[in-house]
């Protein structure tokens, strides 16, 4: 199983927590998204998109990580998702809520594009918080206060939520006024896996 990763993707590191909670083992194979390999012709062989993750398992290379997040949910039967239709509506629209509308328009790419085409006008920081903190707080208005996104186990909700936490901490998005999200945040990062998929944690 190998793992085409970069250690501060948000879409990567869903994954690395993914797998770990899993309790599976993976090569990690480095795509260092700041010096462009994700478009050198070797990655776009591996994913078209030029986007990481991209994971090979079961003799298939999968992308787009919440489509492998439901895939490994399917074939190992983690119970990222719930087994009733409104949990399942529930999960995947916190879940959404972050990878669909947070992350996309602070990935870095385009961060750089608006700071670039703005001459710098728009610094890098104003951008990401600029998008993070409301997308936030709209989360925290989604939750329902426990000690998980939903019910009281882990969810794909929860493999989401903590990537973004970590970009929020990086640009300085203050937290204080989302109790209920710092308090997941705190619970799941008392779980290994959690803790092992942290950016600080992996090889760079």
């Amino acid at each position: 199983m190998k793992l085409y990763d970069y250690w501060r993707s948000s879409a990567s590191y869903r994954l690395r927590i993914a797998l770990g909670l899993a309790e599976l083992e993976w090569e990690s194979v480095l795509v260092d998204l700041t010096t462009g390999a994700q478009t050198t012709p070797e990655h776009l062989a591996v994913n078209p998109q030029g986007l990481v993750p991209a994971l090979e398992i079961d003799g298939q290379m999968l992308t787009q990580s919440l489509a492998i997040l439901e895939y490994l949910d399917e074939t190992r039967e983690l119970g990222f998702l719930p087994k009733d239709a409104l949990g399942r509506h529930r999960v995947r629209a916190l879940s959404y809520a972050v990878a669909m509308e947070i992350h996309p328009v602070c990935n870095l790419r385009v961060a750089r594009h608006a700071v670039q085409a703005s001459d710098g006008a728009i610094t890098m920081q104003g951008w990401m918080q600029h998008f993070i903190a409301p997308g936030l707080a709209a989360v925290e208005e989604m939750l329902d206060g426990g000690d998980f996104c939903y019910g009281d186990v882990v969810t794909m909700a929860d493999i989401c939520l903590m990537p973004q936490i970590y970009n929020a901490d990086r640009w300085e998005v203050d937290l204080t006024p989302m109790p209920k999200i710092r308090r997941i945040a705190e619970n799941l990062s008392e779980i290994p896996a959690f803790a092992a998929a942290h950016p600080d944690r992996s090889p760079r």
